[in-house]
């Protein structure tokens, strides 16, 4: 009996546990559960807000996009302007003139005389070379010629008055003269020396009573120059003056500058430099064209440049519909451009693409009308 209710005691014991065990398990099972559900609500909810976020972003996107739409492109009519047009010039300073001297005959140099800084006149001697060959040829020469005027024919006397004359040219290039007024800049020779006829420069004069400068001027500004107008010039040498100078020579000949356009080689004469003017200053200037300039004028945001410089514009036609137009123009500065061709009229409206300083040039074309 006792062993009985001590072994149904033991089984209603372990199934006491057995039951323990099972509802915590239970109890675990709908915890995950719970804790999955609440997992996977907040998944739902993060990835519903990313999608109504990103569905506002695109709509938004959408209505900016829209909205620069409406203002891609921009109109401008082509306006003419009158003004009076100056030409802009760099370059640097030379002497007016300048004589690079050498030796015209081979031999001993007998005399130097000038020094560095001389002043000489035109026709002054400055240097010799030995010219005892010369003048032992010029004086049998002469001999020559008498005793043919005593006994010779008309026809041997011209012959030796022609050698005669060569002779004398022969004993004048022993010697170096100024071809002009000037002052020596250089004595590159002493005497003793001995030179090759026409081997090297042994003394450099120059002409600085004027000075000059060789501008270029492209070919579309040249139909404005001609000889005679000023120029204006400054020099970071002397910042507070402004030097002027005359238009003096404008060539026949063009050619093509590095950039592939044309120019011209303007000369520009400075009449009386300041003392502390030295040729090799270098300078900007201007020549202000007197009569006034009309210009179309537009954009540069109208106009679009290809491969090979090629300008070209949309311009708007009466229907409605844009034509692509090539046309040639300058550069003005400030965002804007003058239209040189023929085949764009005033009054013709131009589209082009919107950019962010396009109303700044609107309001100057406004300003220029």
């Amino acid at each position: 009996m006792e062993e009985n209710k001590d072994k149904d005691y033991g089984e209603m014991m372990s199934q006491k546990e057995e039951d323990k065990l099972r509802a915590a398990h239970k109890r675990k099972k709908r915890a995950k559960r719970i804790k999955t559900i609440v997992l996977w609500t907040l998944v739902l909810i993060v990835l519903l807000t990313l999608y109504i976020m990103y569905s506002q972003y695109q709509s938004d996107r959408r209505a900016q996009e829209a909205a620069s739409a409406e203002s891609l492109y921009a109109e401008t009519e082509v306006v003419k302007q009158s003004y009076a047009m100056s030409i802009d010039l760099s370059g640097y300073i030379e002497p007016y003139d300048i004589q690079e001297a050498k030796f015209r005959q081979t031999g001993t140099v007998t005399g130097v005389f000038v020094e560095e800084g001389d002043y000489v006149k035109e026709g002054d001697l400055l240097s010799s070379i030995d010219n005892t060959s010369q003048l032992a040829e010029l004086e049998s020469l002469k001999a020559d010629i008498d005793e043919a005027r005593l006994s010779g024919s008309d026809r041997d006397i011209e012959l030796l008055e022609l050698r005669l004359k060569a002779a004398e040219n022969s004993l004048d290039y022993t010697n170096i003269y100024a071809n002009f007024d000037g002052v020596v800049t250089s004595v590159d020779v002493d005497a003793g020396d001995y030179f090759e006829a026409g081997d090297i420069t042994v003394l450099t004069l120059v002409d600085i009573s004027k000075l000059k400068a060789v501008v270029e001027i492209d070919e579309i500004d040249m139909q404005y120059v001609k000889e005679g107008m000023i120029a204006y010039l400054t020099f970071d040498s002397m910042p507070q003056e402004v030097i002027e100078a005359t238009v003096s020579y404008i060539p026949m000949l063009g050619r093509y500058s590095d950039s592939g356009i044309g120019v011209v080689d303007v000369e520009l004469t400075i009449e009386n430099p300041p003392q502390n003017l030295i040729p090799g200053f270098s300078f900007e200037g201007v020549i202000n064209v007197e009569d006034e300039v009309e210009m179309l004028i537009v954009p540069q945001a109208a106009v679009s440049v290809g491969r090979g410089g090629v300008a070209s514009v949309e311009r708007k036609k009466a229907d409605g519909t844009t034509e692509n137009v090539q046309v040639q123009i300058k550069y003005l500065g400030e965002g804007l451009v003058q239209i040189l061709s023929n085949n764009i009229l005033e009054g013709d409206t131009l589209i082009y693409q919107a950019r962010s300083n396009s109303s700044s040039m609107m309001r100057a074309m406004g300003g220029m009308r």
